[in-house]
């Protein structure tokens, strides 16, 4: 116990209260969809985290530019991946979030 506190922390009460983070509670339905490369570095990792890429030429906007790639999805028979990444825009960056085919996306 520290001066000027009584009891016990925060930590130590949330430990006790008998409720399950959500992340505990929630188990995945389905296994991680994995991408078109196993074991690229630009392919989904068990965690379900985002993971760096390059994005190459996205539609409006030519050129190469760092994204985070955040899941992919097969539809009709090809890879895509969901990525958010920023590009030069009138008023400054501008933040973009598209489904890309998995040709325009590279390892970083």
């Amino acid at each position: 116990m520290n001066r000027g506190r009584g009891g016990r922390s925060l930590g130590e009460r949330a430990a006790e209260s008998g409720v399950v983070p959500e992340a505990a509670r929630a188990a995945p339905a389905e296994p991680p969809v994995r991408g078109p490369v196993a074991g690229s570095p630009a392919a989904p990792e068990d965690g379900g985290e985002g993971r760096h890429c390059w994005v190459r030429d996205p539609p409006d906007s030519p050129g190469t530019w760092p994204g985070l790639l955040v899941e992919w999805r097969q539809r009709s028979g090809a890879w895509q991946g969901r990525v958010a990444y920023t590009v030069s825009g009138p008023h400054g960056p501008a933040l973009v979030e598209a489904w890309l085919p998995a040709a325009r996306l590279e390892p970083r």
